[in-house]
């Protein structure tokens, strides 16, 4: 089966964020016969590399994916090396076998058995991939990618983006949007002394203690049809000089939102400054906004991608906003409609991550019925 194949050869490198290490090589190397022009655009420390014929066709079709991989954590742990893709009781197993080179593997296996039934589709078909996803905002993202398109008026009508978004079996739940994520650092500053003598004293931990709890308790906001509510949660909390008998001069805190479209970074910034202020102490915020929502509103892609699904599994999947952030938010100022399908998620970022062998031919099917649908609508 040629998606276990292409999955494994990706599998097998060690593209951890934000290197692509050669899964690149691999792309092109499967697509090289099938008239499809190759263009790679680096900067900074990620690399972006653009698939697409030499086609002006209407309407353009774009798959997006991601090369680079999570940590591994202790490779001890694993029941196998996570860069040596073993295949046990059905299962594909290796560091992004299901986030995302098992869903990259199948888009391109059904995109060469798409392209051996129709030589020249009726749409720009186009693959995107880029080698930061999993890592940090300020390496460069796809963003900067997008801009250059949007400035030359090339746009992505139809996007399909291969994260792992299924839940119990390929193809139940799709994501046709995401929250945001606002990101904080809060320095709150008390007064450092011996613990001996409370009255000279203002010990930070305690005085953000009150703080914390009505933070976490507050309803930020209610959420609607397509997206669950804002929700707030803290990653990280540091205090202490190491001496049992000192109070700290200091706190910080490492927290984040991830907010519905009825709240803004602006309203979340002010609310959480508020109730901040209420202690009483010093404090400052390092803000960092990593992605504002996007929703795919035109029902015309939803809606093909439905019928591919339930044409291929017999069931009509679920649409399931949740979840962390995705590049769409990169592809949304584009206007393009926008779905995300792809394997189960169980096991992505965990130790002894895999995908079901079934699971990827079943994805070939539906991205292949994809294919199809797009070309006889357009």
């Amino acid at each position: 089966m040629d998606e276990i194949q292409i999955a494994k050869k990706l599998i097998e490198i060690e593209s951890i964020s934000p290197e692509d290490n050669g899964c690149f090589d691999v792309i092109k190397s499967e697509l090289k016969d099938l008239k499809f022009k190759f263009e790679q655009i680096d900067y900074l420390n990620i690399k972006n590399l653009i698939i697409h014929r030499e086609s002006y066709q209407k309407k353009t079709f774009c798959f997006l994916g991601h090369t680079d991989v999570v940590p591994t954590g202790p490779e001890e742990l694993w029941s196998s090396p996570p860069f040596k893709p073993t295949i046990r009781n059905e299962k594909l197993f290796g560091r992004g076998a299901a986030d995302m080179k098992g869903g990259i593997a199948s888009f391109i296996a059904a995109t060469k058995e798409f392209l051996k039934e129709v030589d020249e589709p009726n749409f720009n078909l186009m693959l995107l991939f880029n080698s930061n996803e999993e890592g940090k905002m300020e390496n460069g993202k796809i963003d900067k990618l997008i801009s250059m398109f949007i400035d030359k008026k090339k746009f992505i009508d139809y996007c399909l983006i291969g994260e792992p978004s299924s839940l119990k079996q390929v193809g139940d739940i799709m994501r046709v949007g995401r929250r945001g994520s606002l990101s904080g650092e809060l320095t709150f500053y008390g007064k450092q002394g011996h613990v001996a003598y409370p009255h000279q004293v203002k010990n930070p931990i305690h005085f953000i203690a009150g703080c914390i709890s009505e933070l976490t308790s507050k309803n930020w906001d209610s959420g609607n049809d397509n997206f669950d509510p804002t929700s707030f949660q803290i990653s990280n909390i540091s205090a202490g000089t190491g001496a049992s008998n000192v109070v700290p001069g200091q706190l910080k805190m490492t927290f984040n939102f991830r907010f519905s479209p009825l709240s803004t970074p602006e309203s979340l910034k002010l609310e959480f400054e508020k109730i901040i202020s209420s202690s009483g102490l010093k404090f400052e915020i390092d803000w960092s906004l990593n992605a504002l929502p996007f929703l795919t509103e035109e029902n015309f892609f939803i809606d093909l991608v439905m019928q591919s699904v339930q044409s291929v599994t017999g069931k009509k999947p679920i649409i399931d906003n949740g979840g962390g952030t995705s590049d769409g938010r990169w592809i949304a100022p584009m206007g393009s409609e926008i779905v995300e399908l792809g394997p189960k998620n169980k096991t992505i970022h965990q130790v002894d991550e895999c995908v079901d062998l079934e699971e990827l031919a079943t994805l070939k099917a539906i991205y292949k019925q994809i294919l199809l649908k797009v070309h006889q609508s357009c």
